[in-house]
């Protein structure tokens, strides 16, 4: 099993994510916040079951995607998984920095 982690970039972006979501809804901030950490967990069995970020085109940066948002990570090895973005996919990946 690999072990899952999270850059603070992505820590970072999650709560972004639930502070604009909870300026209408707290209730709906905190579900799109559990679906994407939920959508991480089969990562500790399946590190590779995303598909490679086309723009990148990197075999160990890869995506889930849940909702809007695309969850980019990387491959370190079969034992390591690193969640490095959420990313809104209304948004260029390279808009921001």
């Amino acid at each position: 099993m690999a072990q899952v982690t999270w850059s603070e970039s992505a820590k970072g972006e999650l709560r972004q994510i639930y502070e604009y979501i909870s300026a209408h809804s707290e209730k709906y901030a905190w579900r799109m916040v559990v679906r994407i950490v939920d959508k991480t967990g089969i990562l500790s069995e399946f590190p590779r079951i995303g598909r490679v970020v086309p723009e990148l085109d990197d075999e160990n940066l890869r995506e889930l995607v849940e909702g809007s948002y695309r969850i980019i990570y990387e491959v370190v090895d079969n034992s390591w998984v690193n969640i490095l973005r959420i990313h809104h996919s209304a948004r260029l990946l390279n808009e921001e920095a």
